[in-house]
């Protein structure tokens, strides 16, 4: 049984699939692609899991409607370089877990509820889902703080699992947290889109679980944590992701350590180029995407590192100089840098309309369809937070906004109202005139 259908059973659903109305009374259309727009986040993550699969159905591509969920899913196929010129989207899955009391849970559940509102994949480019949130945060994993209480998503347990943030642990016996994540995954790849995760390099950011003991410190000298990390990453691949975003790759092998930001030792060059030619060689899967924060400027260092693309310092606010660049690295298909629409340091303030220019110059400034550079977004770029909190604020912190304790509170307040349904509105139509570029 595909892990869809298994997780559809796991939530007492039956397998069979119907047409969504909803879906079709909202759905913006761009030749054969489909997606919802003009929509708060709420309305999305307030509805089952089972509506969310009726509606990708429903949303299908190929324009068939299958009453059964397909065995085989096969993910966009843009070879092996698609990353260069993809548009990653970062969505905070923490941020949209249930907030129920004072716990924070099923963020995988919350993800796959919102696919239908993420955009697909356009004819020469894919669009990329990033998670900020796999691995179990150091502090208060599991439960949401006060919203001036840290609880930062930048320090990471290995040797325990996934996040209790994320996972369903109400049917983790019938369906596994790493089949919870495949069936995220072949849904996201059924709509059309890619998909991957954030991670940490910083070792004072790791903290390796012990069975019989209390949690140390992330060693990259130590082979056993060495070990750990590569193989906890194979095995995510392995799950069905194809993308990695590295915090902190600048620094790689000590780089430009001045404005290093991060705790820790970092790895060596050698061993981050170790790690990234062993998780493609050991799944078996030439065609992954690893992506650099802010590995910009001396490009054939994070090429040969094995990099496929990086957060770049490019003007997203003038169009001539995002054309500039990417006219500038047209043919370079293995590493390009991309464009920052905004990142997972943005502390608000930013206008509508500015964000709106900046996501219009990251998809439309290029010569050719195929030259385009990469492009970066966040969560916040497509569904506009509330006035009073930030990307960065959410990665730093886990605040529910619930009024009633209730997760559909916690939903309606954590974004904008019309004000980010309008926007939503004009995101969409941004998009629909690239998906057939």
């Amino acid at each position: 049984m595909n892990t869809v259908n298994k997780l559809l059973k796991a939530l007492n659903e039956t397998i069979t699939l119907e047409p969504d109305s909803w879906t079709i009374s909202h759905q913006t259309v761009s030749g054969m692609r489909k997606w919802v727009s003009n929509i708060v986040p709420a309305e999305l993550l307030m509805r089952s899991v089972k509506d969310s699969v009726n509606s990708l159905m429903t949303l299908n591509q190929d324009g068939n409607f299958y009453v059964k969920f397909p065995d085989e899913i096969l993910s966009p196929d843009y070879g092996d370089n698609w990353g260069v010129t993809a548009n990653y989207i970062e969505i905070n899955n923490r941020a949209i877990a249930e907030m129920e009391g004072n716990l924070c849970r099923k963020g995988i559940m919350s993800s796959i509820k919102l696919l239908p509102a993420i955009p697909p994949s356009a004819k020469s480019w894919a669009n990329c889902i990033i998670l900020s949130q796999i691995f179990p945060n150091i502090y208060g994993d599991g439960y949401n703080k006060p919203a001036e209480e840290e609880n930062s998503i930048y320090g990471i347990k290995l040797n325990a699992g996934f996040s209790q943030n994320i996972i369903d642990n109400d049917i983790a016996e019938q369906i596994s947290p790493l089949e919870q994540f495949k069936a995220f995954n072949d849904l996201a790849k059924f709509h059309g889109i890619k998909t991957g995760f954030r991670t940490v390099i910083s070792a004072d950011q790791i903290k390796v679980v012990q069975k019989d003991g209390s949690d140390i410190t992330f060693d990259w000298n130590n082979e056993e944590h060495f070990l750990l990390f590569l193989n906890s990453h194979i095995e995510l691949i392995n799950a069905g992701f194809e993308a990695i975003f590295i915090d902190s790759a600048k620094h790689i092998g000590g780089y430009d350590m001045e404005n290093y930001t991060g705790v820790g030792a970092l790895p060596s060059y050698e061993q981050m180029q170790y790690i990234i030619h062993e998780i493609r060689s050991r799944s078996g899967k030439t065609h992954l995407s690893f992506v650099g924060e802010k590995s910009t400027g001396d490009y054939a260092r994070y090429e040969n590192l094995g990099l496929s693309t990086g957060t770049g310092f490019i003007d997203p606010d003038d169009f001539n100089t995002v054309k500039s660049k990417a006219i500038d690295h047209k043919y370079s298909k293995n590493y390009a840098p991309g464009v920052e629409v905004s990142n997972d340091n943005d502390t608000g303030g930013r206008s509508y309309e500015q964000r709106l220019h900046r996501i219009h110059n990251s998809i439309f400034a290029y010569e050719y369809p195929s030259d385009k550079l990469a492009s970066f977004m966040q969560m916040e770029d497509l569904f506009p937070l509330r006035y009073d909190t930030n990307t960065h604020h959410l990665m730093m912190s886990n605040p529910s906004y619930s009024t009633d304790g209730t997760p559909l509170s916690h939903w309606i307040n954590l974004f904008a109202h019309q004000d980010g349904r309008e926007y939503n509105r004009k995101v969409g139509e941004l998009f629909k005139h690239t998906l057939n570029l």
